[in-house]
């Protein structure tokens, strides 16, 4: 009987597992969309002769984020997970839009 039951656990990680890799893939997908649509962003931005960074829209981004949560994700975690996430993006837009000194 005990054997049974290990099997049965061994069963349900290797499914969780699978479902959790298969949301590491999208999340992954999505990411990277974001960030391509930052990149966009980043250069109208520039064209406009804008700042990248823009402290009150991320404000408000989590504001809003934190407002929609209905899962277990704390309020903290959300706020630590998504302000790297703009970070990254906006890290991403400075490089992809900084003055090239390499014009000879």
């Amino acid at each position: 009987m005990k054997k049974k039951v290990q099997t049965d656990l061994s069963k349900k990680l290797i499914k969780r597992r699978k479902e959790l890799d298969l949301i590491n893939q999208k999340l992954l997908t999505l990411l990277n969309r974001r960030l391509r649509i930052t990149l966009e962003i980043g250069k109208v931005k520039k064209e406009m002769g804008k700042k990248i960074h823009d402290a009150e829209r991320e404000r408000e981004i989590l504001d809003r984020l934190k407002r929609k949560n209905r899962g277990p994700l704390e309020r903290e975690d959300l706020r630590k997970i998504f302000t790297t996430i703009m970070k990254v993006c906006r890290q991403s837009q400075i490089q992809a839009y900084r003055p090239s000194k390499n014009l000879i």
